[in-house]
């Protein structure tokens, strides 16, 4: 497997770690980048639903198939 590079979210990251953060503020760390990448996809979600007129039941639909 070849090198590959890192990006720069990643090299952030390591950044961050560099620090040595401790337990508390890793756990910290990890709750903001799920809570944003949780919000973006809602967001996007919330997008698709607007723009393909999906409804409340299209969705109830799909989760029970």
């Amino acid at each position: 497997m070849g090198a590959e590079k890192l990006t720069s979210l990643q090299l952030e990251l390591l950044k961050v770690y560099s620090f040595q953060p401790s337990e508390k503020d890793l756990r910290a760390v990890q709750k903001m980048l799920s809570t944003y990448f949780s919000d973006k996809m809602i967001s996007k979600i919330d997008e698709a639903v607007e723009e393909k007129e999906i409804t409340e039941e299209d969705l109830d639909r799909w989760l029970n198939e």
